[in-house]
């Protein structure tokens, strides 16, 4: 009963303090005492939510009038939220003709703490029993999307996420620190990056980056399929399609340098 009573009161608190986001976005500024009698709480109870939400920069205060207004760290999460979405959108004018092409899945993933996340996907002609990836964190060292992100990831992710084990997932993933850091400069050299059996028995990937306007690398675009229908020797013809592809999505997001190498 403990358990469930405190669990109680931490959804209480999380539901208040999302209540006060949207007061203030409602109303622009509010005060601590104004807070409390909307909420129908304590002045003090109300002082902690909004010190919480301070915290991690949700709201920030007027230091002349001691009123509070929404703050820049809901600005941060909306613009990656805005991002994500502008590189779906932008990928969907792409990815549809390349899992033509290819006649194999094509997905875009983006780097999210030491994984890949998988945000969208379009099925080739040739996808019989499709898996849905999208929403799905796959590790990075063992898929050609993964390797991607991780190819053009600060040095020290990559030596955070080899430091952290590299497990055996199939029947040809690479385990060995000293060949996967060999395998990713090879990435940013040639432009793409590969997994054949390697996430899981039977399947092969082709990834390549997708820059941003800057030119930083914001996602990976990859085309995969069975490996007896892209075997080894049929990926260097596939990875100038979904180079081509990711250059083409690239632009769209506003880059118009060369392809990241």
């Amino acid at each position: 009963m403990g358990n469930e009573s405190g669990e109680g009161a931490n959804v209480q608190s999380v539901d208040r303090a999302l209540t006060i986001l949207k007061l203030l976005a409602r109303d622009g500024e509010l005060g601590v005492s104004e807070l409390a009698a909307t909420l129908g709480v304590h002045r003090s109870t109300a002082f902690r939510l909004v010190a919480t939400l301070e915290s991690h920069d949700l709201v920030e205060q007027d230091n002349d009038r001691g009123r509070y207004r929404l703050g820049v760290g809901l600005v941060r999460l909306a613009g990656a939220t805005s991002a994500r979405l502008d590189l779906v959108r932008e990928s969907r004018a792409v990815t549809p003709a390349l899992a033509r092409a290819v006649g194999e899945t094509v997905n875009v993933a983006v780097l999210s703490g030491g994984e890949a996340l998988y945000v969208d996907q379009v099925a080739g002609r040739s996808a019989l029993q499709l898996h849905h990836w999208v929403g799905q964190r796959i590790p990075l060292h063992a898929t050609s999307n993964g390797k991607v992100l991780l190819a053009h990831a600060p040095a020290a992710l990559r030596e955070e996420v080899i430091a952290a084990g590299l497990p055996v997932l199939a029947t040809r993933t690479v385990t060995d620190p000293a060949r996967l850091r060999a395998e990713l400069a090879e990435v940013r050299r040639r432009g793409y990056a590969t997994a054949v059996d390697e996430l899981e028995d039977g399947l092969s990937a082709v990834a390549a980056p997708v820059l941003g306007a800057d030119g930083s690398v914001v996602a990976s675009l990859s085309a995969s399929g069975p490996t007896f229908r892209m075997p080894e020797a049929a990926i260097p013809a596939v990875a100038e399609q979904v180079m081509a592809a990711a250059q083409e999505v690239s632009a769209r997001m506003g880059w118009f340098g060369p392809a990241r190498r």
